[in-house]
């Protein structure tokens, strides 16, 4: 992949961040008390399944690649450890997610899925669908049949069109997410994806050619169901952004109730450390400020909304993983 030319959905023309911004984790640059968000309940659980990706998009957030192992692969034994937590505190926890890098490279990815269906969990897998998932199919079909529609695979398309999608995410990556999503389509998957869009388009706009792309292809996708499909928001760190104080709830008429990190957690395992830790976001596993600890209960406290993501993809933009 030509590594020179910028991603298609580069944030061109917007200012650089203020670097008095998200700087104190209680106090915004302007001075007011920033805002934080308290966990209601953990009704999902992420586990990053390490960072290594059989792809390099030019614009990925977590950074993976077939080369960057920052984030490791977690184990089976780590991800029982933290569903035995779930257990023994009876926590609510609805749904496991599991993400990467491409979650089909981790060699204990379907034992993981085995298990996590099996303790009574949705589980909610995210993938490029093409070859790493592909040598999984026999497991995959045991699964599916097994469990059913408790499992559900999302496929990343960046863009209706081949020419923007490979623009992000390589030559001849189109062709193989297509037919990857046709499979699990074919075989009776539930199935999501997770699309864009470009900085010209609306969302209405990009809905319309997802849906048209999803036609075509005979894919029973309603791009108006959040469950079967999501758009998410740009997050580039380095582009300037508001800060969100504790006034903007009532401002942006929203509650802290409704983001991301009031019910949600993730588990991460750092190349070189011992054991896993809980990150705050699915979106900042390399940030320290947002490494919640060890186990669970630890990190159960608040959230301080202290980066740019959290402006961005979360307050402002309405997304979340889930």
């Amino acid at each position: 992949m030509d590594t020179d030319t910028a991603s298609p959905f580069a944030m061109l023309g917007v200012p650089r961040l203020d670097p008095a911004k998200f700087r104190d984790p209680n106090i915004t640059a302007k001075g007011e008390p920033r805002a934080s968000v308290g966990m209601t309940r953990l009704d999902t659980l992420w586990f990053n399944t390490g960072t290594l990706c059989n792809l390099a998009c030019k614009s990925c957030y977590i950074e993976s690649s077939p080369r960057n192992d920052a984030l490791v692969y977690i184990s089976l034994a780590e991800v029982t450890a933290y569903l035995d937590e779930i257990a023994l505190s009876a926590l609510p926890t609805r749904e496991i997610g599991l993400t990467g890098g491409e979650p089909f490279m981790n060699p204990d990815i379907i034992a993981i899925l085995d298990l996590c269906l099996s303790r009574g969990f949705e589980v909610l897998v995210l993938s490029n669908a093409m070859r790493p998932m592909r040598r999984h199919e026999t497991a995959l079909l045991d699964l599916n049949a097994r469990f059913g529609d408790r499992l559900t695979v999302r496929v990343s398309l960046d863009h209706y069109t081949q020419a923007v999608h490979e623009a992000e995410r390589g030559a001849n990556s189109w062709d193989k997410a297509i037919s990857g999503l046709q499979w699990l389509a074919a075989h009776g998957f539930a199935i999501a994806v997770a699309g864009r869009h470009l900085a010209h388009e609306s969302d209405a706009e990009a809905r319309a050619g997802f849906a048209a792309l999803f036609a075509h292809h005979g894919l029973a996708i309603d791009v108006d169901a959040p469950a079967r499909f999501v758009m998410f928001p740009e997050m580039e760190a380095g582009a300037d952004i508001a800060e969100i104080s504790t006034g903007c709830w009532d401002i942006l008429g929203k509650s802290p109730d409704a983001m991301m990190c009031a019910t949600s957690r993730m588990v991460v395992k750092h190349k070189g450390t011992d054991r896993p830790t809980v990150a705050a976001c699915t979106l900042l596993p390399y940030d320290p400020g947002f490494d919640m600890g060890a186990t669970l209960a630890e990190a159960s406290r608040a959230v301080s909304l202290n980066h740019p993501h959290c402006a961005r993809f979360c307050v402002l933009g309405g997304a979340s993983c889930s």
